[in-house]
């Protein structure tokens, strides 16, 4: 394409430069540069090479790229030293200090060796098994294959790591940073307006965002329905459902017999709601004349009752046998009997 291009430098300079260019969008050229010893030299000393004209020895990050690199870098009989090398028994990118990703696992056949052969070589152009790894003593000589990177310490966040591609470089965010920079914590829900909830939140990073915690509580005469604290977590979500607040309610009253019962209910049926009591005529009112639902769910008494009076009053007749009054107390029911006489 156009926009792309390879650029030799002159052999005077006493490295061979490959220059892949890509024109991005609103970011003006980025390149990342390769470049090549024209002498052969042991491991170490091709690590110390590339340090001084570039970043390191090649950190090869994907399949694309190995192929890139076997495209354009000539041919070379000792071929060149790529940056992997054996540490503590384990293959490791030492620009990185990363292990050997097995994506990106590219040994030629029958290949790594057991063995002091600690220092890996890729056989570009090779007719058999091109562009593949070869582990190899670290004291043979080979060309030094350099990469200079387009990360710099300001090409991303502290919340993420910097990839580089063929031409261009990503930021690989650390959990709960949001690309293109990684600056940003990903934000869960704003919880700031829930209906009669009391929220009291910390916010570490940023206002409902990545690690915020929120605890919630209910006002009086309301009980909690769900998880008491919430987290924001990485993916933007809060690590559970937003709980509500349920009105408390006392058990339902009955009519007393013989009495009449008389409720408010602010909230709804027999939550926070007062109960007045009265009785029919002719009967008594045992309890309290007024109940409350508290906000604990419980009724302040017991339910009242009524009981029946009835007043007897004996007229005392003319053969004055019976003379006063009296007053006799029943409870109800009552069945009066009279017979003749």
């Amino acid at each position: 394409e156009s926009n792309n291009r390879h650029i030799i430098s002159s052999p005077l300079t006493g490295h061979y430069t490959v220059i892949f260019t890509e024109l991005l969008m609103g970011e003006g050229a980025c390149g990342w540069q390769y470049s090549y010893s024209n002498d052969n030299m042991a491991w170490t000393d091709a690590r110390q090479y590339c340090q001084k004209t570039a970043t390191d020895l090649v950190a090869i990050q994907n399949v694309a790229e190995n192929n890139y690199l076997n495209r354009v870098v000539p041919l070379n009989r000792n071929y060149y030293w790529i940056g992997i090398r054996k540490i503590n028994n384990i293959w490791t990118w030492v620009a990185n200090n990363k292990s050997l990703d097995e994506k990106v696992n590219l040994w030629a056949t029958d290949e790594p060796t057991p063995g002091s052969q600690d220092c890996v070589e890729i056989y570009i152009k090779r007719p058999l098994d091109t562009g593949m790894w070869n582990n190899d003593p670290c004291t043979k000589t080979k060309r030094a294959l350099c990469y200079k990177a387009l990360c710099q310490n300001d090409s991303c966040s502290s919340h993420s790591e910097c990839v580089e591609h063929i031409g261009n470089y990503s930021c690989k965010c650390n959990e709960g940073y949001e690309r293109p920079r990684c600056d940003h914590a990903i934000k869960c829900k704003d919880l700031t307006y829930l209906k009669r909830l009391t929220i009291s939140c910390s916010h570490p990073i940023a206002q409902f965002s990545f690690k915020s915690n929120c605890s919630f509580s209910c006002g009086e005469g309301f009980k909690l329905q769900g998880l008491d604290t919430l987290q924001c977590k990485g993916n933007g979500k809060w690590n559970g459902n937003i709980p509500t607040c349920k009105v408390k309610q006392c058990v339902t009253l009955e009519y007393p017999k013989y009495g009449n019962m008389n409720c408010t209910h602010p909230l709804g049926h027999f939550s926070l709601n007062s109960c007045t009591f009265q009785c029919v005529l002719g009967f008594m009112l045992k309890g309290l004349e007024e109940l409350e639902c508290t906000s604990s769910g419980r009724w302040s008494a017991q339910t009242p009752t009524c009981e029946g009076t009835f007043d007897l009053t004996i007229i005392p007749g003319n053969d004055r046998r019976l003379s006063g009054s009296a007053t006799v107390k029943i409870l109800w029911p009552v069945w009066l009997t009279s017979s003749p006489g």
